[in-house]
């Protein structure tokens, strides 16, 4: 299983704080489900509400997925050695960000630092990534990816019986992400489906029964 390295929740609060205070009327940068993030070489983007998924554009045209900015979390092609012009952020729902120049991050030691403490969150997340594309199993590399997506963005279930993704993730996007074909990760789910380790629910999110 993953193990569990990201910061108590309460680190997340107190850095949506220091931004409303840092930045009072500064209004949020609204975005729905499917649409792409606008990237400019000055600008840095902080997600203060829904899940991004940062990823690159191989020369064959496969996209190949990087990781994910959640909420606290900053993205954009300042903090990136990918080309402009493969590389991609995508709201994966609907979402709110915050959008600072470099100019604004120089002018803030504190922002700077605190922005700093969020990309460590982002390296540790890559890194868990990466490892898991090491496992022989492909069965294991599922698991694990989607075990890191519920410490990263998942929310309770009601009943507190399980973790719900509050995204949706193609398996396509899965496939991508762990090195497999996308026909693999759908016989893959529906095995983990009839061993209950996840369930789908109406809307077709999936929830992790056992984390």
């Amino acid at each position: 299983m993953v193990s569990s390295f990201l910061p108590t929740s309460n680190s997340q609060i107190q850095f949506r704080e220091l931004l409303e205070d840092l930045y009072k009327g500064r209004s949020l940068v609204d975005f729905v489900a499917g649409q792409m993030i606008p990237l400019h070489s000055t600008d840095i983007w902080v997600v203060c509400r829904g899940v991004i998924g940062l990823s690159v554009v191989q020369v064959d045209g496969d996209e190949s997925l990087l990781g994910f900015a959640v909420p606290s979390m900053p993205f954009g092609l300042p903090l990136t050695m990918m080309e402009r012009d493969c590389y991609q952020a995508i709201a994966l729902s609907n979402v709110g960000l915050m959008r600072f120049s470099l100019a604004e991050m120089e002018k803030s030691p504190l922002l700077c630092r605190s922005l700093w403490h969020q990309l460590e969150r982002r390296l540790r997340q890559t890194e868990a990534i990466l490892a898991l594309v090491g496992h022989r199993r492909v069965k294991e590399r599922l698991e694990e990816l989607l075990l890191l997506l519920a410490q990263e963005m998942g929310q309770p279930t009601r009943d507190g019986q399980g973790i719900r993704l509050p995204v949706k993730l193609t398996h396509q996007n899965l496939a991508n992400t762990i090195g497999t074909t996308r026909v693999t990760v759908t016989r893959l789910m529906k095995e983990l489906r009839q061993d209950e380790w996840l369930s789908l629910d109406s809307q077709r999110y999936i929830t992790i029964q056992k984390f």
